[in-house]
């Protein structure tokens, strides 16, 4: 699983996350290759909520993944689907729509959106990147527990944190000698 992935992840406790999937009824077959290999590691990291629903294409996804969002009911979001070029544009138009529909939401509502679409020039391409050892999905289901968990330690949420902020509760400021180090909150 994801043996020849790019991305390499450090161990992954997804404990208590919660991930929605949202997948694009349009290229079934791939799609839902792509979300068992996204659920496969999802469990992988402990995550045991995990909330599936589809739309019927890629275009669909921004406005499924903000209602969702909005809902308050995930900690991340995978937005799954396939998209094949063709002999017109209406695939260049689809991907930067989906695309930057997908970035807007995830920085509108600070919910993790992981972009789990295939944008392929052939069907040999989908196949090759949603099947076996090379399944693009494992690695946007340890995406999204991988965001999910930098959000929560963003917002002072994660385990052994009281404070707000990425890293440790000592935070020292640029310029300063350690025995300034003050303890939380933002500068």
């Amino acid at each position: 699983m994801g043996a020849d992935s790019e991305v390499s992840f450090s161990k992954l406790d997804g404990t208590g996350l919660r991930v929605g999937i949202i997948k694009t009824r349009w290229n079934t077959k791939h799609v839902e290759n792509l979300v068992n290999g996204a659920k496969e590691s999802l469990k992988e990291c402990n995550v045991t909520t995990i909330f599936e629903t589809e739309v019927p294409g890629s275009y669909e996804l921004p406005l499924a993944a903000r209602l969702l969002a909005l809902s308050g009911t995930v900690d991340a979001i995978i937005c799954t689907g396939v998209l094949i070029k063709g002999e017109t544009y209406h695939f260049e138009y689809i991907c930067d729509a989906v695309s930057s529909g997908l970035m807007t939401v995830g920085l509108q509502t600070t919910t993790p959106v992981v972009f789990g679409v295939l944008t392929c020039l052939n069907e040999e391409q989908v196949i090759s990147r949603s099947c076996g050892d090379n399944n693009h999905g494992c690695d946007w289901g340890k995406t999204a527990v991988e965001m999910a968990l930098l959000k929560r330690e963003a917002f002072g949420k994660a385990k052994n944190r009281g404070n707000m902020g990425f890293g440790s509760s000592e935070i020292t400021p640029v310029g300063a000698a350690s025995a300034d180090v003050k303890k939380g909150g933002f500068f």
